[in-house]
């Protein structure tokens, strides 16, 4: 951003080759870029420099750089919930031989952290390490439910409200009143708001002492579940995401504006 400075237009330009998720050439970045020809390939040069980006001059293309992948790693460590979670997911897996998901809010938006698939799994669009909607995710709506107001209109402020199936929620209002169900009930769905033929139950993670840390999901497909089916496994869920917050109390966890729990 503007306000950022230097790094955080650097940030930008490595956010920009993250998103094509394959090796890209400079005139493709070039063409999706804010900044002028010279100031890219600049930004680009340092991030090659410092690691953050490999350079193939071969096939004259930009990935993401080994330094990135071992700060990536020590983050996983050390900044989420996936360490401490991990032998919770697999467990829940297991039990339900349905897809688990585990998620934390990233700029107001969904990151899924780790992931877990079913027995008989199918393609759906979430992958650890991928960011997603949060307006429109039984994760991400279960974690906005819980923030403080000051964050959470700001997190909705920041939500594109696309239209993405006919269940889609679509405006600040419904999303309000679908988060004061969520508060009510502990719990919350994705009603094919994402996708079409898919499905969740979703958890908030909250610490002992109040603190949001995240979500958790039980998620199918409709072709052989439902709901109402997937309700069945909410309070499992909840005590799974209980559990888990336990652990992270102890933990050095970093603290974020996001993970503060509402008052009210």
């Amino acid at each position: 951003m503007a306000g950022d400075g230097t790094v955080g237009k650097a940030l930008d330009v490595l956010d920009q080759v993250a998103a094509f998720e394959r090796p890209v050439r400079f005139g493709e970045l070039q063409e999706k870029s804010i900044y002028p020809k010279a100031t890219l390939y600049r930004f680009l040069q340092t991030l090659t420099n410092q690691g953050m980006l490999a350079y193939d001059s071969e096939h004259q293309t930009y990935s993401l750089g080994i330094r990135l992948v071992r700060l990536a790693h020590a983050a996983w460590t050390q900044s989420s919930l996936a360490p401490i979670a991990r032998p919770h997911l697999d467990a829940l897996s297991q039990a339900s031989q349905e897809t688990v998901h585990l998620a934390q809010l990233d700029a107001s938006q969904v990151l899924y952290v780790d992931k877990r698939n079913a027995r008989d799994p199918v393609a759906m669009y979430s992958q650890a390490g991928k960011v997603g909607p949060a307006y429109c995710t039984g994760v991400g709506k279960v974690m906005m439910a819980f923030l403080d107001e000051a964050t959470l209109a700001e997190t909705i402020a920041q939500q594109s409200f696309h239209r993405f199936t006919p269940h889609t929620l679509v405006s600040a209002e419904e999303l309000r009143a679908e988060l004061e169900n969520i508060r009510a009930r502990g719990y919350g769905f994705d009603r094919e708001e994402h996708e079409p033929g898919i499905v969740c139950v979703a958890v908030p993670i909250l610490s002992p002492s109040g603190r949001m840390l995240g979500a958790l999901s039980v998620t199918g497909p409709t072709s052989r579940t439902s709901l109402e089916q997937l309700e069945t496994w909410a309070p499992h869920v909840m005590e799974t995401a209980a559990q888990i917050g336990r652990e992270a109390q102890a933990w050095r966890f970093p603290e974020t504006r996001q993970q503060k729990v509402a008052s009210t």
